[in-house]
């Protein structure tokens, strides 16, 4: 009887932990995206959820953790915009407005990436207040792409979804970020 035990409660142990690990890291997402969408009325919670949870880190992943979670997330979504926008500009049937505003666009991401770029090193640093500089000129690229379409009546931007997206992921980023800064478990 005594060799069932010692080989059944290890391994019902090991179980413990692996199943409720994950539940940790879901709870500090949910916990996480509760409190900076309450406080910041551009993040919506399940966006913040399931941008959180995409990346297979998180679920094991501290507030710090999940910080840089986000700022990989938002290179990523410029980077990808950034792809995107090119291959839009390569439309020969494409206005010559909506070339110029995709042009202005495409230099307003790959702006954008340097910026997040700077945003990772000084986040690892832990200067979060310049990192916090640079996060906010990508939330700024976003809207001035955006903006730039409404100029024009009747022009309807090709990146109205992106954009948002950019400028929601920049505000996750940006909260995240003040929660570590203000000392917040969350």
């Amino acid at each position: 009887m005594i060799p069932f035990f010692s080989f059944f409660l290890p391994i019902l142990f090991l179980s413990f932990l692996i199943s409720t690990h994950p539940v940790k890291g879901q709870s500090l997402i949910n916990e996480t995206c509760k409190t900076i969408a309450r406080r910041d009325p551009n993040i919506g919670y399940n966006f913040c959820t399931t941008s959180l949870q995409a990346s297979p880190t998180s679920q094991c992943a501290s507030l710090q953790g999940l910080g840089m979670i986000s700022i990989k997330l938002l290179r990523h979504n410029i980077t990808d915009t950034r792809g995107y926008i090119k291959h839009l500009m390569k439309n020969r049937k494409l206005d010559p407005y909506s070339k110029l505003y995709l042009k202005d666009c495409y230099e307003l991401f790959s702006d954008a990436i340097s910026s997040v770029k700077r945003a990772m090193k000084y986040y690892n640093s832990k200067r979060y207040d310049d990192a916090n500089i640079q996060i906010s000129g990508v939330m700024d690229a976003a809207t001035t792409c955006e903006d730039g379409f409404s100029e024009r009546e009747g022009l309807v931007s090709p990146l109205t979804k992106r954009n948002r997206n950019t400028f929601q992921l920049s505000a996750i980023v940006l909260s995240i970020m003040h929660e570590i800064n203000k000392g917040s478990n969350v």
